[in-house]
Order: structure tokens, then sequence, then C-alpha cells
């Protein structure tokens, strides 16, 4: 297989009024892989999307192999080799695995549809993600996220790329899924193939990448081969300032806290077994394992999203079994899904009512009053550092960090006195997980209890006050602050220790 040079020249990207790219230069060899750095908002999305064919240039030109190319569309693209693994998830619920995986892509023989060849493919690429386990006939509704993300990567694979550009590939993913994918990438790289790794884990940029790109503000200002800059130089080239700490101070739970928060004998079939915690007024309690562990299930079953059994529930003293969300909410239990697109936000919505949608009571005297949504949009951009350029977008064209924060406002909107946030800082840059987690501390600070689900293990070892393992839907052990390391957790959560 031949490699294939991709270069952008000049590319200048314009959103009505808004400039967010600004004559951006760049290259990309064969057998090289590039890490593309930057904060939420500087613009690296949206040129990966114009390389990809998803978005045209308002000035610039590509060019492959030397030659001019205009993409009409990401199928135009992926003829020449360049293929784009989304940081949200593309793909079509009610079909199939291999059905996404050959979406748009099928095989015939004779004029019908080549099931066998499909699924053989398919089955092939899963493999090579490491889903040996799962059956292409499986609907993609029935995955959970970090298999949907491999899917995403599999469907990549089928279609050959040359170019392979990656945004935020692990942000779902264990340790191990995550080494299995880089042993992956060296390979394609072995072949020839071109890896753009778009990533906020810095640790991961600099164990894989060849060389660093940084973008700030719609423009590159550096170009480095990795190996010539620390972690803390990478972080200052994206914000273009040094970061303090990252973590804010752990304060005490105050003696004698209320609990806020009391789970007894919680089950969720298939997922949770007899679950029990606690969480008091001004503590961040974490939950860690690993994909599968159960600990998703287990809090969208306390919130009635699936079927559960539990022998109690006390919020804030008062016994309660919530059926939805609502139900929850109105109790002073708030939770921010994992999946941004698909349950946190309402991606063709505006800022406005996404905002206000769990709390509309507040804004009705008795009509819903726009002024009063506006005013706390406007407080809410303000307070949660939400950049928007205008307020009257949709939460779809927000980049990834800032529809986090998005989504953080809307669920601290009804003013929760138990809030639990589920990955909150998945495909976040450094910058902004930074102000995550000072609002993380500051609403424990506030007198409200925090449950923070996590897959980073220096998150909740940098934020917690005890991180409570899962393995196999068992809670394994709740470990105090001063117990709390890398070692002692995945020893918990895999069951070695």
């Amino acid at each position: 297989m031949n490699g294939v040079r991709v270069a952008l020249g000049g590319i200048v990207k314009r959103f009505g009024a808004v400039q967010v790219l600004h004559g951006v230069d760049l290259a990309f060899e064969p057998g090289r892989i590039v890490g593309l750095l930057g904060e939420n908002g500087a613009g690296k999305s949206t040129l990966m999307k114009i390389l990809a064919g998803y978005e045209s240039p308002s000035a610039g030109e590509l060019r492959v192999n030397g030659r001019p190319v205009r993409f009409d569309g990401p199928r135009a693209a992926e003829a020449e080799g360049i293929v784009l693994i989304h940081q949200e998830f593309n793909l079509a619920e009610d079909l199939t695995v291999a059905q996404n995986i050959f979406l748009g892509h099928e095989k015939r023989r004779g004029g019908w549809l080549d099931d066998a060849a499909m699924r053989a493919v398919a089955r092939r690429v899963l493999d090579d993600v490491g889903l040996r386990q799962l059956d292409p006939d499986a609907r993609v509704r029935e995955l959970i996220v970090a298999e949907r993300q491999l899917v995403e990567i599999a469907k990549a694979l089928s279609r050959r790329a040359r170019v392979l550009i990656m945004d935020e590939p692990t942000a779902t993913l264990t340790p191990g899924e995550t080494g299995r994918l880089f042993e992956l990438v060296a390979r394609l790289k072995d072949e020839g193939v071109a890896v753009v790794f778009i990533s906020h884990k810095l640790d991961e940029v600099e164990r894989l990448t060849d060389e660093v790109v940084v973008m700030r503000d719609g423009r590159v200002v550096a170009r480095e081969p990795t190996a010539a800059l620390t972690r803390a130089q990478m972080a200052k080239l994206m914000v273009g300032r040094e970061l303090a700490d990252l973590y804010p101070p752990r304060a005490e739970v105050p003696a004698g806290a209320p609990v806020l928060l009391s789970v007894q004998g919680l089950s969720v079939p298939g997922w949770a077994q007899d679950v029990s915690f606690e969480v008091r007024a001004g503590e961040i309690l974490g939950f860690a394992g690993l994909v599968g562990a159960g600990r998703t299930e287990l809090f969208e079953g306390l919130l009635g999203l699936r079927e559960r059994t539990v022998r109690a529930i006390d919020i804030a003293g008062v016994p309660c079994r919530p059926r939805s969300p609502r139900e929850a909410a109105n109790a002073g239990l708030t939770y921010l899904s994992e999946d941004r697109k698909g349950r946190g936000l309402h991606v063709r919505f505006g800022l406005r009512e996404n905002l206000t949608l769990m709390a509309l009571e507040r804004h009705a005297r008795p009509w819903l009053q726009p002024a009063s949504e506006a005013a706390a949009l406007e407080q809410a951009v303000r307070e949660f550092g939400i950049r928007c350029g205008s307020l009257d977008v949709s939460a779809g064209s927000l980049s990834g960090g800032n529809q986090q924060k998005l989504a953080l406002a809307k669920v601290l909107h009804p003013g929760p006195r138990v809030v639990v946030l589920d990955e909150p800082t998945r495909g976040v840059d450094i910058g902004a997980k930074r102000e995550i987690y000072a609002l993380i501390r500051r609403l424990a600070d506030e007198g409200r209890a925090v449950v923070v689900v996590s897959s980073e293990l220096m998150e909740l070892i940098g934020l917690c006050h005890r991180v409570a393992v899962m393995r196999a839907g068992r809670l394994q052990a709740t470990l105090s602050a001063v117990q709390l390391n890398e070692q002692e957790l995945i020893a918990h959560a895999t069951g070695t220790h």
C-alpha cells in the first residue's frame, strides 16, 4: 500500500462572522504519528473536519501527494484514503455492528448485499481493536460506551485508511484497551499510514507520537519533535501561560457533616449486585473500575433509567425511590451522563433551551419568560467559562469542552444537594479540566455531596476524599485519601489485591 502525503495551505474557516481558522499551513507525512494539541476551541477538530471532507474551507487549499483536491463530502476524502474517527460517536444505534462498519460502503454480490463477506471483514477488524468476543450482529444500542468507541475505530480500519485522524480515541478506554490500540497504531505506522492523534492526555501523546503540533486560537503556534518537549511545556504551549497545580487543595470534610446520599443494597440486573455507599455534605466520593465494571449502570439504576432493586435510598435524610431523573432532581439529586451528545445535551437546541430544560418552572410565571432564561444563560456563560461567540448558537456548534461546561451548567441549574458526574472531563483540554476540577471543589465547599465516576485514576486521586472501586458489578473496596495511589486502585479493580 502506498503512503499518502496531505498538505493544508492557508486554510481559513469562518462560521458567519466568526473566524475560527486563520491561514493554517500544515502537512502530514506517511509513516509518521503527529499529536495535534490545543485547548477546546483552538480549531483542531474544525481543521480535521476540513481535511476529512466534513467541512469546506472558506479559503485555502488541500493537496494530496502534491495534487490539489476539493472534497464535497467525507466519501470523497475516504476515496483518497483520509478517514476521521470522530470524538462524538457517529453510529446508527438501531443497526448492527457489521452494518455500521459498512454503512455507505456495503459489499455486494450479484446485486445483493453480501452479508457473509461483511460479517467476515467486520470480525477481522473487531479482532484488530480487541473486540474478539463482540458479535458483529449485535445492535449498537446494546453496546457500552467503550465498545462503541472501538467500533468507530474498527469502522475506520475497514476503509483501509492511509491518513487516519483519531479525535480523542482513548477517552472511554481502559489502560489495557488503550495499550492494544497503541499497538495497532504502531502497526499502521509501519505500514506507511499517516496518523493524526488528537488528545488531551499528554502522557499518551508523549508515549505514542513522533512529533507534536500545537494550535491556539485558530493558528499553529508550534511544531516540535515529541522528544524535545516535556508535558509541562506542551501544556504551556496549549494555553499560552504557565499552569498552576491542576487539582485544587482538598479541604477536609467537616466533622459531623450530614449524609446527603445513602444507598443500601442497590442491584441492577446484569450490571451491579448489592452495592451500598454514602456521601456526606462537603465530600467528593470517586467511583473507579474497569470498563464494564458497572459504575455507569449502577447510577443509571439509581436514577430510574434502568431496572433495579434496592433496600433504601435516602437523599438529604428523606427516603426516596426516584423512577426518573426528573423525580431524582426534584428530590435534590442530579446526574451528568458520560454520553454528552446522546444523553447530556440536545445538540440541535440552543444554549438557553439546554440550560433551563431541567428547571423550566423557575422561568415560568406562569408562562415561560425568555428574558429570565436569557439572564440565566448569561450568568452560566460567565460562571462556567463557556466560550460560544454568540448566545444564539446551537449546543452542537460548541467545541467538546464547551459542550461539557454547558452540560455541567444544565445539571447544576436546579440547585441540587447531591451531584453525580460521570466522566466529567472526557474529551476536555487541560485548561478546561483545571476549571472543572475547581468547580467540583467549589460544589463540595458549598456543602453539596459530589460523586465523580471516572476512568482517569489520577483525576480520582487528585480530587476525591474517598474512592469506591467496583469490579464485575460488586463494590470491592472504599479507599480513603491516604490510601489512594494508582497501584492500589488497579489492584482492586482487577482483583489482584
